[in-house]
């Protein structure tokens, strides 16, 4: 997608673009939101972390998550032929917890529900964020040691 649109009047979200400023702030929230679940695994690496964030940026459309006029997080969204990726979902913690992500969620699901795509995403399987995925009808497709890689088909009622 190259164009996510907002949720009148709470949120909006900004395509970012190539500039160091964007791809940083990108970083920025993901560090911020995933560091602590990478880190009840291995040590944080910076310069593995920052160039794994580049790669994935350079491979799918990220928005900026504005809501009520403060940038909260990021967000990857790519739409396919056969489904939509949701990913790099990462909110700053202390917007963390209050509805917002589901909100976000919803709204994606509800998109691709008029698009009748299924929508595909993965976690760390110790990230807690994957009891939001269970709750809104996603299912495990398959699992790897660290990853869960769930699928919601369209219209699939939480």
């Amino acid at each position: 997608m190259e164009f996510l649109p907002n949720i009148v009047p709470d949120f909006e979200f900004r395509r970012l673009g190539y500039s160091e400023a964007e791809i940083g702030y990108a970083f920025e929230v993901k560090k911020a939101a995933l560091r602590p679940h990478v880190e009840k695994r291995w040590p944080w690496d910076e310069a593995f972390q920052f160039d794994l964030h580049q790669k994935r940026y350079a491979e799918k459309p990220f928005f900026k998550i504005i809501h009520k006029g403060a940038a909260i997080g990021v967000v990857s969204v790519l739409q396919a032929s056969d489904h939509i990726r949701f990913g790099e979902f990462y909110i700053f913690r202390e917007h963390q917890g209050h509805g917002l992500g589901t909100k976000i969620l919803c709204h994606v699901l509800a998109l691709a529900d008029a698009a009748t795509l299924p929508v595909r995403l993965e976690y760390l399987k110790w990230n807690p964020v994957g009891s939001l995925y269970l709750r809104n009808g996603f299912q495990v497709t398959h699992e790897t040691e660290t990853h869960y890689f769930l699928e919601r088909e369209p219209g699939r009622a939480p």
